[in-house]
């Protein structure tokens, strides 16, 4: 496992934590609007327009970044920040195996 990978048991203890992380969910739009949910109060972040928000982010807070799968966005995203001084992290598996997992998601405001 990648150092800066979460699984999904490791982002429960974490959530459950004296400080929690920053949840980021960096979904395409596309694949958010399909599941209609994200895991608790995870702010939703383009992901093609990162270079716009990079530099609005806490950073002093730690970072857990998940888009669907845990594979190239989340990844690839979570290696930039780093590179920024970021403590930043990505769950494994991403949404599918969040939601794989049995872990409770929240629906999607209707707009």
């Amino acid at each position: 496992m990648n150092s800066n990978a979460c699984s999904v048991r490791d982002l429960q203890s974490r959530l459950a934590g004296d400080q929690p992380p920053l949840l980021i969910d960096v979904r395409r739009a596309k694949a958010l609007r399909e599941a209609g949910a994200r895991i608790g109060d995870a702010q939703w972040l383009d992901p093609a327009l990162w270079l716009d928000w990079k530099d609005g982010l806490d950073s002093g807070r730690p970072l857990l970044l998940y888009c669907a799968h845990g594979r190239e966005i989340s990844q690839g995203l979570t290696a930039a920040l780093c590179a920024m001084g970021h403590q930043a992290s990505y769950l494994e598996g991403g949404y599918a195996a969040w939601v794989a997992d049995g872990q409770p998601v929240r629906a999607l405001a209707a707009t």
